[in-house]
C-alpha cells in the first residue's frame, strides 16, 4: 500500500466528483431490477478509481441490485483511494463481492485491503494477493514517521478481515512482512472464501450462500440474475489516462515547446494556444503524482537555456547545458519506490532526443538568418536592381523594389538602363549602372 498523497489531491477528487454527473448508460436495466453489477479496476488505485467505485456502490443501492461485483486486478495505489473504496464497501448496504480475475492478475498492496474488506472474497486460478507494506511515495521518511504508518496500515488491515471473518494474523503479516499468497494459499489459509476460474462459477457458487451482515443474515440468490456490466465513463476514463506519469510528462514537455515555439514565432497562434492547453493539463495531472520541485525546475531551465542560446552566440555550451538539465529534469520530475508512478525512460530519450533536434533545427534557421543578407529596410535596399527613368547626369529618378526613387550616379546612366543600388543616403539611392546588363 502506498502512502504520504499530496494534500492537493484533494482537489482531484473534487473534480473528479463534479465531472463525472453523467455515468451509467441509459441502457441498464430499471432500478430494482435485481441484476448483477459488475465493476472492473485495472490499473493503480487513484482518486478516479475511488470515485468509479463510490459512485457505483451507491447505483446499486438505489437499483436494489442483489450483488456488486469487483473485478480487480491492481499493483497497488493511493493510501487515501483505497480507504476510499473499503469505506464504500463496508458501509454498502447490498452484498460486495471482490474477485481478483482474471488469471495472471493480482490484488498487491492497496488491492490487498479492499479484497478482505468485501463481503465475499474471490481469486481466479494463477492471481496472488499480498505485498501491502507501505510505501512512501515522495522519498524518504524518518523511523518514527514510517513506524507509526506501518502500525497504522497492519492494525487497518487486521480489522477488515476480522470483520468479515477472515485471517487476522496474515492480513497484519501481509503489512508487516510484505507477506503475498497464491490462490490456493490463500483458501487454505482461510483468507478468501472462493477459488473459481470465471464469473459466471463464481455466480454459481454464490447461490444460497448466508452472509452475515449489519442489517443481519442475507442468502444470496444469484442463478439466473442478468449480469450488467458498468465501465467507467469518459470522465472517469480521461482522468485516469491524465493520472498517468508518461501522459503527464508528454504534456508538460508539449505545453513548453508550444510556448517556446509562440514566443520565439509571435503571431502564429496556434503553438501557443496548444502550448497552453497542455500545460494546464500537465499540472492538473502532476497534482496527484509525487512530483520533484527539482526535477521540474531542471525542465524549466532547460528551456530558458535553449531560448538563450538562440539568442546568444555561446558556440553551442547553452545548448549542450540544456540537454543535460532536460535530461536529469525529466529524470527526477517524478520520484517514487513504485515503478508504475515513474516516468519511463523508454518516453524520457525519445522525447529529449525530439526536444534537442527541435532547437538545433531553429538554431540553424537563425544562424542561416543572421549570416543572410538583409531582405528589408534600407540594408535590404543595397544590391537590388531597377530601372532608370531619366538620365542621370548625374541626378534623376529610377523604378526600385515597385517604387520610384530619387538616385544619383557617379557615372553615366542613359534612361531605361539597368542599375543597382550601392548605397542609401536619407531618400536618395546612389546608384550604378548594372554591369549584368
Amino acid at each position: 500500500m502506498n502512502r504520504y498523497e499530496h494534500g492537493i489531491r484533494s482537489a482531484l477528487g473534487l473534480l473528479c466528483l463534479a465531472g463525472s454527473a453523467i455515468f451509467f448508460p441509459v441502457s441498464l436495466p430499471a432500478a430494482g431490477g435485481g441484476e448483477i453489477i459488475v465493476l472492473t479496476v485495472r490499473g493503480p488505485i487513484s482518486p478516479p478509481v475511488a470515485d468509479y467505485v463510490e459512485r457505483s456502490v451507491r447505483a446499486g443501492r438505489e437499483r436494489g441490485a442483489a450483488l456488486l461485483v469487483l473485478e480487480l486486478d491492481t499493483p497497488g495505489g493511493l493510501d487515501a483511494s483505497m480507504r476510499i473504496i473499503t469505506q464504500a464497501i463496508l458501509n454498502a448496504t447490498i452484498p460486495v463481492a471482490v474477485y481478483v480475475a482474471p488469471s495472471g492478475a493480482r490484488a498487491a498492496s492497496a488491492g490487498t485491503f479492499i479484497t478482505l474488506a468485501a463481503d465475499i472474497a474471490a481469486m481466479a486460478p494463477g492471481t496472488t494477493l499480498g505485498a501491502a507494506h507501505p510505501v512512501n511515495l515522495v522519498g524518504t521518511s524518518d523511523e518514527t514517521t514510517t513506524a507509526k504508518a506501518v502500525n497504522d496500515a497492519a492494525a487497518y488491515c487486521r480489522s477488515l478481515a476480522e470483520r468479515r471473518g477472515r485471517n487476522g494474523d496474515w492480513a497484519e503479516k501481509a503489512v508487516r512482512e510484505s507477506a503475498s499468497l497464491t490462490e490456493a494459499q490463500a483458501l487454505k489459509d482461510k483468507v478468501i472464501d472462493l477459488v473459481t476460474s470465471d464469473l459466471d462459477g463464481l455466480l454459481v457458487a454464490l447461490e444460497g450462500r448466508e452472509l452475515r451482515r449489519p442489517e443481519g443474515p442475507v442468502v444470496l440468490h444469484t442463478r439466473g440474475l442478468p449480469v450488467v456490466r458498468l465501465p467507467p465513463d469518459w470522465q472517469h476514463r480521461l482522468l485516469g489516462w491524465l493520472a498517468d506519469p508518461n501522459v503527464a510528462y508528454l504534456l508538460l514537455m508539449l505545453g513548453m515547446l508550444g510556448i517556446f515555439f509562440e514566443l520565439s514565432h509571435p503571431g502564429v497562434i496556434l503553438p501557443g494556444v496548444i502550448g497552453g492547453i497542455s500545460l494546464i493539463l500537465a499540472f492538473y495531472a502532476l497534482q496527484s503524482l509525487p512530483v520533484s520541485a527539482a526535477g521540474l525546475l531542471l525542465i524549466a531551465l532547460a528551456m530558458v537555456l535553449f531560448f538563450a542560446e538562440l539568442k546568444i552566440v555561446s558556440h553551442g555550451i547553452l545548448g549542450v547545458g540544456a540537454v543535460i538539465a532536460l535530461t536529469l529534469g525529466s529524470v527526477m520530475l517524478v520520484r517514487s519506490p513504485a515503478s508504475w508512478l515513474r516516468v519511463s525512460l523508454l518516453v524520457i530519450f525519445p522525447m529529449v532526443a525530439v526536444t534537442a533536434l527541435y532547437f538545433l533545427v531553429v538554431l540553424r534557421l537563425v544562424l542561416k538568418a543572421r549570416r543572410g543578407r538583409p531582405a528589408t529596410g534600407r540594408e535590404g535596399m543595397v544590391g537590388a536592381v531597377g530601372e532608370a527613368l531619366d538620365d542621370l547626369a548625374p541626378a534623376g529618378n529610377v523604378f526600385v523594389h515597385g517604387e520610384i526613387w530619387s538616385a544619383e550616379s557617379s557615372g553615366i546612366v542613359r534612361k531605361g538602363d539597368r542599375v543597382r543600388v550601392a548605397a542609401v543616403r536619407g531618400l536618395t539611392l546612389e546608384v550604378r549602372k548594372d554591369r549584368e546588363e
